[in-house]
């Protein structure tokens, strides 16, 4: 499921770092959208639109559509990815924890089904927020078997001005979660980060974040773009 910069692989919903919100009786739609570049090779996009709900003030539930192509008018529909992030402290402690948990329904039914669990990790350091996460993958259901890897997500977001933060965000790709990979095999990807947002008529927040990544996804030196489009309301 982890997507390589050759594009060899399958694409995987995730290079958004993952963050514990109370959003209770919030509904959010999203517009995301992600390419990959590497040396030599052509780009691939990855569309994803996704609709949210916070059903309290510390359980949101999310599902996704994942589309994939060598260009945004030559795209496929790639997988459904069904989200829930629990909430288990809410500044009780110096840092917060949740739980995500998610499952992940490829649309070539060969490569089975996904479950993602892991921790969430949030603290502040004055006016920057920081962000930890251990995610474990365990793919269920395919031809081909693999054990549970390990994912990374982390994130600095600094309060610049009350509409525009700045910050640094990553994303690692291990390996087995017991066995990590030889070095030079795993992935690492890190880049400056803008985070914005907009207050509109009626209620309705509108946040645009963006980042631009570069580094290596198993050997394949790259960069990588994202961006995530919120209505909130």
């Amino acid at each position: 499921m982890l997507a390589t910069l050759a594009g060899t692989a399958r694409a995987e919903p995730g290079y958004y770092v993952h963050a514990p919100y109370d959003l209770a009786g919030v509904t959010t739609l999203e517009l995301r959208h992600w390419t990959t570049k590497a040396r030599g090779r052509g780009e691939r996009v990855w569309p994803e639109l996704a609709i949210g709900h916070g059903l309290n003030s510390r359980w949101h539930t999310q599902l996704l559509a994942s589309f994939v192509g060598p260009s945004n008018l030559r795209t496929r529909l790639d997988l459904w990815r069904w989200q829930n992030i629990v909430q288990l402290t809410q500044g009780e402690w110096p840092v917060d924890v949740a739980l995500l948990g998610a499952l992940v329904r490829p649309a070539e039914r060969a490569d089975g089904h996904l479950l993602e669990a892991g921790p969430l990790l949030q603290g502040d350091l004055g006016r920057t927020r920081w962000n930890l996460n251990l995610l474990f993958e365990r793919r269920l259901g395919a031809e081909e078997h693999r054990p549970t890897e390990l994912k990374v997500q982390w994130q600095l977001r600094h309060r610049w001005q009350p509409a525009l933060h700045v910050g640094l965000s990553g994303f690692s790709e291990l390996g087995d979660w017991n066995h990590w990979l030889p070095r030079d095999r795993q992935s690492h990807r890190a880049g400056p980060a803008v985070f914005g947002t907009l207050p509109l008529a009626g209620g309705t927040t509108l946040q645009l974040d963006a980042a631009v990544l570069r580094g290596a996804t198993f050997g394949q030196h790259g960069r990588m773009v994202t961006l995530r489009v919120a209505a909130s309301f």
